[in-house]
């Protein structure tokens, strides 16, 4: 059985850094694609960043957030800098069972996280 947990989410103010941290247990993310998406209130889930085979950022997202792994934790980490209120959403962490894959398709994810908030004060 594959657990994906997210956590490093809280109430930051605006232009604040943070980093958020995933942990997968049941599948070596060494293996694998994972991702980061998000659900502001109201709007759809958006795709953040992923690392695989491939290492992507949402272009919007690009010059502020940051994705990482650490395989001997089987963790991947976002980092977050620069913050604004627009950035207040669910965050949440996905894996995939194949490494080389898009990533930027929340389809393409077979196991995911309950999700970290992240709340941008102004």
């Amino acid at each position: 059985q594959v657990h994906v947990r997210e956590s490093g989410g809280g109430l930051v103010q605006v232009g604040s850094s943070l980093t958020l941290s995933c942990l997968v247990s049941g599948r070596t993310i060494s293996g694998s694609t994972m991702g980061w998406f998000r659900q502001a209130p109201g709007k759809e889930r958006e795709f953040v960043a992923t690392t695989g085979g491939f290492t992507e950022v949402a272009e919007f997202l690009r010059s502020r957030f940051t994705i990482s792994r650490d395989n001997s934790k089987n963790t991947v980490f976002l980092r977050m800098s620069n913050l604004s209120p627009e950035d207040t959403a669910v965050y949440y962490c996905a894996s995939s069972p194949i490494r080389f894959v898009n990533g930027v398709v929340a389809a393409e994810y077979d196991y995911w996280g309950q999700g970290t908030q992240v709340t941008v004060s102004s």
